[in-house]
């Protein structure tokens, strides 16, 4: 328990322990992807799954935190898997190299969306929904991100038409995915945790950060 000392003065041990029964499976291995399964990864969760079938591209790197240039080419959820196990040798992580749609268990206590896409979302909370698991919603693009965690609402209230691609920097990508990541443990913890709450931060043209945030109704 020497590995988890800083943590285990934060929420003591008991609820430490707990965490090595917790399965958490992230969807999408880009740059949210990385940065939540590396925030994730020496927190003391049991087993960290990751899916996607992206592999690695020079254009990647400089926000997906996980990979190194001699890695181009190879699938972004396998280099993942082994480098967040390397980071944790009390770890458990599969990786799948496949669409979220393709994958036929779900034995986990939380989903954490990292994908870019909204109809990969849709499917998310749809399997989310039929086996009562909560689900991180995350997305980034230039100064702005969203995050909400779903429990009792629903992400088909939202439109789901997929944009152009636009800029986007590492720090942003790292700020939402450590949004997602924080109330990941705080959820598997079972800390005191707001769910269906859908948070918006962006900086102003005034260049100062925001946040903003809407209670969801129920699903």
């Amino acid at each position: 328990m020497d590995y988890f000392l800083r943590q285990i003065m934060l929420w003591g041990e008991e609820r430490q322990k707990g965490l090595e029964e917790k399965r958490v499976l992230i969807v999408g291995s880009g740059g949210l992807g990385c940065s939540i399964a590396l925030a994730l990864s020496g927190s003391g969760i049991g087993e960290i799954d990751i899916v996607d079938f992206d592999k690695i591209e020079n254009h990647n790197i400089h926000r997906q935190v996980l990979f190194d240039g001699d890695e181009v080419g190879e699938y972004k959820a396998k280099v993942a898997s082994r480098k967040i196990k390397k980071r944790n040798p009390l770890l458990k992580s599969r990786f799948f190299i496949s669409a979220f749609e393709e994958l036929d268990s779900f034995n986990y206590d939380l989903i954490i969306d990292a994908t870019d896409n909204l109809k990969s979302r849709e499917e998310i909370n749809k399997v989310a929904k039929e086996r009562n698991i909560a689900w991180i919603y995350g997305s980034v693009e230039e100064f702005n991100g969203q995050v909400c965690l779903f429990k009792e609402s629903d992400f088909s209230m939202f439109a789901t038409k997929d944009m152009e691609p636009k800029g986007i920097a590492a720090p942003m990508v790292m700020q939402i995915a450590s949004f997602e990541a924080n109330l990941a443990l705080r959820y598997l913890l079972n800390l005191r945790v707001a769910s269906d709450i859908f948070y918006y931060l962006y900086y102003n043209e005034d260049g100062e950060f925001e946040i903003k945030k809407f209670k969801l109704p129920k699903g």
